[in-house]
């Protein structure tokens, strides 16, 4: 499995993703001749001879960057221009024209056109207006991820384990992310899902568009479909204007849906339906859009009891789980605990503009030995909340809540035990079920005098 990449660390280097760029022009060869250009640029470039023809090519494919000539026949392009932002307000339009006039320049600008070229133009004029839109996309790609990270508000984790269920998770993670298909991540919550599905859009050839998290549970039906795939103005109260939704904003890259399992069955049928055709309406509005984004999705329900029961579409879980990823609790990769535990004391410490305090060993013990039901969520509520209360450089027992200081220093496997420590708790567990010291040290394979002299050593 490709290691993941570490701090400090050259991420590896991306391909620039295509621009969409849609020609507007009733001239054949001005279509052919920009469009030619365009893809010398590395566009993907459709092509209209008309407002309608364009509107129709506009509904079925979000475009980045369109160039429009001022006269389309009997057609104006000032006039298309609001009907084209209407439909897509993030599109920079460009009005180009043979009859440029310093009155249609600044009509074309009130009216909502990013720039206006006069003809004839150049390769460079060209290059120069799809550079900034690249630009600026990359901007709005860079402000959204950031958005999410804020909302989020989670430290950074390391990938690095030492647990074959967590590496064997990780090599299923490295394997889908290069194809194009819908990955369904199980696990309880706190595992880390999320983080999951970032890295999996990261390893993906989808990894310079956007990242967008939807979290099901958290809003009501209306508002959840509202999320996904935007509304009209009026559809509900309060809706007060027409509003993109998290899909047409996720354009190119990946949605990711936290606990899916809590969605309605109304919404299950609208997302199978995307799943499928890559088609959906806005709330409260009849017009089909499409939408080009991979679906990750989390669940800590059991779908297929979900599916008996009624509650949940079995075709919507066949689309959603072509690959399938379980997530292991923290209870079941106990040595990652420990190295878990100082990540996070360092994330906070630089948040608190403090020196990392030390993990004591008495304290090591007791992270070792706690069961952690809320996984890796709660063991970061657990050290912030350490370093909160105490101001000093060692961390021990007692700085930590009441259910994880009490907990008997059980040793484990992969835990800060030396290894008499191991060794003592498998021997007197042995002796515990065995029905005499000869059997115990039969399958300890150890001499009978050997066993003797380390259960007097240890005061058994």
């Amino acid at each position: 499995m490709r290691p993941a990449v570490a701090a400090g660390e050259a991420t590896p280097e991306v391909a620039p993703v295509p621009l969409r760029v849609l020609v507007i022009d009733d001239e054949r060869n001005i279509r052919t001749t920009l469009a030619l250009c365009l893809e010398g640029l590395g566009c993907h470039v459709a092509q209209a001879a008309n407002g309608a023809a364009a509107l129709e090519a506009l509904r079925l494919e979000a475009f980045d960057l369109a160039f429009c000539d001022l006269r389309l026949g009997q057609e104006s392009g000032l006039d298309l221009l609001p009907r084209m932002l209407g439909e897509r307000p993030g599109l920079d339009f460009v009005v180009i024209t043979a009859y440029a006039t310093v009155d249609t320049a600044v009509e074309a600008m009130r009216r909502g056109a990013r720039d206006y070229l006069p003809k004839p133009f150049t390769p460079a004029q060209i290059g120069h207006l799809v550079e900034r839109t690249r630009e600026r996309r990359a901007l709005e790609r860079r402000l959204l991820d950031l958005e999410t990270r804020l909302g989020e508000a989670e430290p950074e984790v390391s990938l690095a384990t030492g647990s074959p269920r967590m590496h064997a998770a990780l090599e299923v993670i490295e394997r889908a992310a290069a194809h194009d298909v819908a990955v369904l991540l199980r696990g309880e919550n706190g595992t880390g899902k999320g983080v999951l599905a970032r890295l999996l859009h990261g390893r993906s050839p989808r990894r310079e568009r956007p990242f967008v998290v939807v979290n099901c549970p958290t809003l009501s039906e209306e508002l959840l479909a509202s999320e996904l795939f935007g509304h009209a103005r009026g559809a509900f109260t309060g809706a007060v204007k027409d509003q993109e939704g998290r899909v047409e904003a996720a354009e190119g890259g990946t949605v990711f849906l936290d606990e899916i399992g809590e969605i309605s069955p109304t919404l299950q049928a609208k997302l199978l339906r995307f799943l499928q055709e890559k088609r959906f309406e806005r709330v409260g509005e009849n017009r089909t859009r499409t939408a080009d984004v991979r679906i990750v999705a989390a669940t800590n329900r059991d779908l297929e009891a979900e599916v008996r029961a009624g509650r949940f579409r079995e075709d919507l879980l066949f689309r959603l789980n072509v690959v399938e990823v379980t997530v292991p609790a923290l209870r079941d990769r106990p040595e990652d605990v420990l190295p878990l535990a100082r990540r996070f004391i360092a994330f906070f410490a630089r948040q608190a503009r403090r020196p990392p305090p030390e993990l004591s060993a008495a304290a090591g013990k007791v992270l070792a030995a706690y069961s952690w039901p809320g996984n890796v969520r709660e063991l970061r509520n657990a050290i912030e909340r350490a370093l909160i209360l105490s101001p000093g450089q060692v961390l021990e027992p007692e700085n930590f809540p009441e259910r994880i200081a009490a907990q008997p220093t059980t040793p484990v496997l992969g835990g800060d035990f030396t290894a008499e420590e191991i060794e003592r708790e498998h021997v007197l567990r042995v002796l515990a079920r065995a029905a005499t010291l000869e059997d115990a040290a039969r399958v300890l394979d150890l001499d009978l005098s050997t066993l003797w002299r380390k259960r007097r050593r240890w005061g058994r």
